[in-house]
């Protein structure tokens, strides 16, 4: 077989076009610190990377959920917490009143004035809104759970409707929920024995000793109803700084996962560029030798 001058050459071009490419992608690797440029220079990894990718997107919509989330739960407990402690205010009045040996007409009149105020107090708090929601209307799609007169206007929990969780996803596999309704928290306004009626009552029967010794209990049961509702809210709560806690974990996971698959070994790769322009010149320098001359050398 005959070996022409012509096939070496394009032997050795070949071989010189295949050095440079080399050298050229280890200088594209350096200067965009990627390893993968297109799904062809690492198929494998590229198939990680879109997976890990993937995750990544899906860790970082479930922190948004959880901030969300706790942003209604915090605003939930704020709410539980300050309407308990008037309603413990109603109590403390509600006593007083009962204590016929120290009040007169005037004193009657004040504290049912009183408790007048305080109820109102707490259904401006039983309507905070958030994200323009009312945190105990439930599905509501009104601005209030509560109307001027203490009716319960949300929707779930009363009136025979069901009620539908407003839940956030924080993992691959748990949703929690993020709100209460206004009758799971106060009680059902069916039964007239809710927050609302109850303090509306007393305020009423101030001076009438026997009502009040029964709004009294009503009160009181109203108030364990708050506080497993505050008790149910804290325990979302926890869960959620949890969720969030371990969300934090996943996405350190997955970046230092996608950089490993992604991101260049920067020692090695700077050590195999330089290897490979050492290969590069000694090629040139070779193939320089071995072409034959041609007539443009010797007319030199």
């Amino acid at each position: 077989m005959r070996i022409t001058q012509r096939a070496v050459t394009l032997t050795s071009l070949q071989g010189l076009n295949s050095n440079l490419a080399a050298l050229s992608k280890m200088q594209q690797q350096l200067t965009s610190g990627k390893t993968i440029s297109l799904p062809s220079d690492d198929p494998t990894g590229t198939n990680t990377s879109m997976i890990t990718r993937q995750g990544i997107a899906g860790v970082t919509q479930q922190a948004r959920n959880i901030s969300d989330g706790s942003t209604f739960l915090d605003a939930t407990d704020s709410s539980l917490q300050d309407m308990l402690d008037q309603a413990q205010r109603v109590r403390d009045l509600t006593v007083q009143a009962l204590n016929t040996g120290s009040q007169d007409t005037n004193s009657n009149q004040a504290i049912a004035t009183e408790v007048t105020g305080v109820r109102q107090s707490m259904l401006g708090q039983a309507n905070q809104v958030v994200q323009n929601r009312p945190l105990f209307g439930g599905v509501t799609s009104g601005s209030k759970a509560y109307d001027d007169t203490g009716a319960y206007v949300g929707v779930g929990g009363a009136n025979g409707i069901p009620v539908k969780p407003l839940t956030r996803r924080v993992s691959d596999v748990e949703n929690i929920r993020v709100d209460i309704t206004g009758p799971e928290a106060f009680g059902d306004p069916a039964s007239g024995k809710d927050l609302f009626s109850v303090v509306s009552n007393i305020a009423a029967h101030v001076g009438d000793q026997t009502a009040l010794t029964s709004d009294l209990a009503d009160l009181d049961k109203v108030m364990d109803g708050m506080k497993t509702a505050l008790a149910d809210v804290g325990t979302r709560q926890a869960r959620m700084e949890t969720a969030a806690t371990v969300n934090s974990s996943q996405q350190l996971t997955l970046q230092t996962q996608l950089q490993n698959t992604e991101n260049v070994d920067l020692p090695k790769t700077i050590m195999n560029m330089q290897m490979q322009q050492v290969g590069y010149q000694a090629a040139l320098s070779v193939t320089a030798q071995s072409l034959q001359k041609t007539l443009v050398d010797f007319l030199r």
